[in-house]
């Protein structure tokens, strides 16, 4: 069996507190530099690869003198804003060395809940992605509290998965993987190699916390796989202090326990698309736009539309209707109705000199659009 990893273009890698702080005593330069040569190995290798780090509150815990994690909100935010300069800083330095730039995002729930703040948090990810940037993203600590917090960086990765709509999820943590019971207390427990992400079985298994320097468990793991398959990403849980674990899954080993997604990405997508849509307009096509969706699946252009109907925002659901009022498909447009009210019938080389700017080439890109069928 070859690991899911091995054909997976673009990753989301989270690598666990532990892992990047040696268990807590700031940070672990030779950790952070083997983890940039790794992904500069998969980069190399054609992937695109979102880094997802822990670490902050421990190196500013660190840098600040102090034994153990407080507990006090606001001792945590002012360690987390001292801990990520110098998460930053070794980061930069650790990427340069293979010629690769950085790039720190810091999100919140708020930011992911959010219809605007989410694409545009997308549209920066992709394009840093595009520009061969790593971009590193862990939660905004200094800002954030307990109401509105993501809660452990499992989750985060998950949702940055989602977000990116990634093939994967590597969580890289100090256990070998999920195992049918905690090997600690239990000697037979035996490890999972492989099994479907959101089976219930799984998260009997996975209870208890996790190390005194994370916030998550397997639990979170678990949970976090789970999210990650809802927009159809495997996920691979496996020991980051595995000689060259991600260099080995990407030639096909299987290490740790891999979490298979019971659909593929775009099926994922193209399933919530007919799902839960709720519809805020409706462009109406000419012939020729309205058959080449039909027939071919095609993105719809500016060029193809004719009228415009009700008023949304950027990323809202709208139907697309033919000459005589039929819905061929409906999906998340790329422009308001404003916009496309502007650009309707203009061709996509037009769109800046018409609006002062460029968004995307199309109104509705066809992996975001369903068939009427559907």
């Amino acid at each position: 069996m070859h690991s899911l990893i091995h054909d997976a273009g673009r990753l989301v890698v989270k690598v666990g507190s532990s892992l990047v702080t040696d268990n807590g005593r700031g940070l672990d330069m030779a950790a952070l530099h083997r983890w940039a040569t790794e992904i500069a190995e998969l980069k190399r290798r054609g992937k695109q690869v979102v880094l997802v780090s822990s670490g902050a509150i421990a190196e500013g815990c660190q840098r600040l003198g102090w034994a153990s994690r407080p507990r006090a909100v606001h001792e945590l935010q002012a360690a987390a804003a001292v801990g990520q300069m110098g998460l930053c800083q070794a980061y930069e330095s650790a990427f340069r060395q293979h010629g690769l730039g950085t790039a720190q995002i810091l999100l919140t729930h708020e930011d992911l809940a959010d219809r605007t703040r989410y694409l545009n948090a997308r549209s920066t990810l992709t394009t840093l992605l595009n520009l061969n940037v790593v971009p590193i993203i862990n939660e905004n600590d200094t800002v954030v509290t307990d109401e509105i917090r993501l809660g452990d960086n499992d989750t985060l990765g998950a949702l940055v998965t989602n977000l990116i709509e990634a093939d994967a999820l590597i969580i890289l943590t100090d256990q070998q993987g999920l195992f049918s019971a905690d090997p600690r207390k239990h000697p037979d427990a035996r490890l999972i190699a492989t099994a479907r992400a959101g089976d219930p079985a799984l998260e009997a298994m996975a209870g208890g916390a996790g190390s005194a320097v994370g916030t998550g468990g397997m639990l979170t793991k678990i949970l976090a796989a789970k999210r990650a398959a809802h927009s159809g990403a495997a996920t691979v849980i496996a020991c980051g202090r595995e000689p060259h674990v991600l260099s080995r899954l990407a030639d096909g080993e299987c290490i740790g326990t891999q979490l298979e997604a019971t659909t593929t990405r775009l099926a994922a997508r193209k399933q919530w698309l007919a799902d839960h849509l709720k519809l805020s307009g409706a462009l109406h096509l000419d012939e020729g736009a309205a058959r080449a969706i039909r027939e071919r699946g095609t993105s719809l252009l500016p060029v193809g539309v004719t009228a415009v109907d009700g008023e949304f925002l950027r990323g809202e659901a709208v139907a697309c209707l033919d000459p005589s009022g039929q819905e061929v498909a409906r999906g998340l447009v790329n422009y308001s109705s404003d916009e496309a009210r502007q650009i309707l019938g203009k061709a996509t080389r037009d769109i800046e000199a018409v609006l002062g700017y460029l968004v995307e080439a199309e109104l509705i890109h066809r992996d975001n659009m369903v068939g009427a069928a559907h």
